[in-house]
């Protein structure tokens, strides 16, 4: 695409002025300025993506996204440096594809270069002393992350005890046929149901309102392991061994006590004799062991009719900031547990297994399960299998009904963050390229036909 120049206006808390030799070229997705130019000049100004005007602001915070990356290029031979800023989070972007259910989920890293990485490490442990096993692979914990666990467990609970709430102010929409939801009074005239019968219906859904928060926070359950290094779980025991939620599953592993949910604590890392074969340490000789110093007490789900609503606007735009703050540091806690723990899913079916391998339980019923004997085909997992986001429509403020013929300019965003926006909270700028809310809705289908 052709870029422009423009000049860059002066900062009213900087002295720099455009010269000819401090102009900016600016493109869709990134910026030029020639490194002579002081980056002060940019605190200032802010660089839109839809034109190449340059806008002025008062505070220093709005860039915040805007990074200044030192690039090099060649041109003839001759060696031309200079500043690019980019923005992490774009105006407007897609949102993730949907995989159909004959589809396989992809590998979040592929299969080509994990087998590079393989031999390359293979290759430089060659000829060296053996390295010793680092926790959490020894079965000892990662002490660093035992706070953090007790901090997502809480989010957690502080998460759902906010949405029954939240529901109650903000009305949620769902389908009675299909798993789609809606945020609003009125369902979307989208016509995407496949649920029972949805051909007679032409795609059409029936919509009522839900009180349920495992319709806005997906569970994803999975199998309790007392031993995350023992050996894994036959299909014959499958109905033996309990079913927790995975996000607690992830967190009892990390460090956090419940007495409901005993686990396996080892004070002396194993000996690996095999890549499959351990055996645990005596531990006979060591004293009584200490009382974890990063123990809280944990929160409580309330019940359904303990549930009270918020009585006035201004509960409800703190109760949804306090929504959206526990809904990112479940997102970002996950995000650095899974980082350390392994996390497994199926790549047929949304089966998730907390753990270093998968479960043998024979019960996974996606596209030709027969072939695989209902056989799980595990894979590395991704926070959005752990965590699912269950994107909706985003409703504009300048509407109250979405049309159908404008589904192009509509976004989406996650059920939790559509709420929270609902209800007058500050959305933060990560969601808003995926809820298009700097594109502008036309007000009638003859507007339409006049977009570019």
């Amino acid at each position: 695409m052709r870029s422009s120049s423009c000049s860059l206006f002066p900062s009213p808390s900087s002295p720099f002025t455009p010269s000819s030799s401090n102009r900016i070229k600016t493109s869709p997705c990134r910026c030029f300025l020639r490194r002579s130019a002081p980056l002060s000049g940019f605190f200032g100004c802010r660089l839109t993506y839809s034109s190449s005007i340059i806008h002025l602001f008062s505070t220093k915070e709005e860039l915040s996204a805007y990074a200044p990356i030192l690039s090099w290029t060649h041109k003839k031979g001759r060696r031309i440096s200079g500043r690019v800023i980019k923005c992490n989070y774009p105006q407007n972007t897609d949102l993730p594809r949907h995989y159909s259910r004959k589809e396989k989920k992809p590998f979040p890293v592929p299969i080509v270069e994990l087998r590079r990485a393989a031999r390359e490490r293979i290759k430089k442990a060659r000829g060296k002393p053996r390295i010793p096993t680092l926790p959490p692979r020894n079965g000892m914990l990662v002490k660093s992350l035992v706070p953090v666990a007790y901090q997502v467990m809480n989010a957690r609970v502080t998460l759902i005890n906010n949405l029954k709430r939240l529901l109650r102010a903000v009305p949620v929409q769902a389908c009675k046929y299909c798993n789609e939801i809606h945020v609003g009074s009125i369902g979307h005239p989208f016509k995407s149901c496949r649920g029972h019968q949805s051909n007679r219906r032409n795609g059409t859904h029936d919509w009522t309102r839900t009180f349920s928060a495992e319709d806005i926070f997906v569970p994803i359950e999975c199998f309790h392991l007392y031993d995350r290094l023992g050996p894994r779980i036959p299909h014959h025991e499958r109905f033996s061994v309990p079913r927790v939620p995975a996000l607690v599953e992830l967190c009892i592993q990390a460090g956090v006590d419940l007495p409901d949910l005993p686990t396996k604590r080892r004070r002396i890392p194993v000996i690996r004799i095999g890549r499959k074969e351990i055996i645990d340490a005596n531990e006979d000789h060591l004293r009584d062991p200490k009382p974890n110093k990063h123990k809280v007490p944990i929160l409580e789900i309330l019940p359904d009719q303990d549930v009270v609503a918020p009585l006035s606007h201004e509960e409800t735009v703190q109760l949804a900031e306090e929504t959206i703050e526990a809904w990112e540091t479940v997102r970002l806690g996950a995000e650095r547990l899974m980082r350390k723990y392994t996390v497994r899913v199926c790549g047929y079916c949304p089966e998730v297994h907390v753990g270093p391998t998968g479960h043998k339980a024979q019960n996974c019923g996606a596209h030709k399960h027969q072939q695989r004997n209902g056989q799980h085909g595990w894979q590395a997992s991704v926070l959005d299998n752990l965590v699912p986001p269950r994107y909706v429509w985003h409703m504009p403020e300048s509407v109250e009904e979405l049309t159908r013929e404008l589904k192009s300019f509509y976004g989406q965003a996650p059920a939790v963050v559509e709420m929270c926006a609902q209800a007058g909270c500050t959305i933060p700028d990560k969601y808003k390229g995926t809820m298009r809310l700097n594109v502008g809705i036309p007000t009638s289908l003859k507007e339409v036909e006049m977009v570019v």
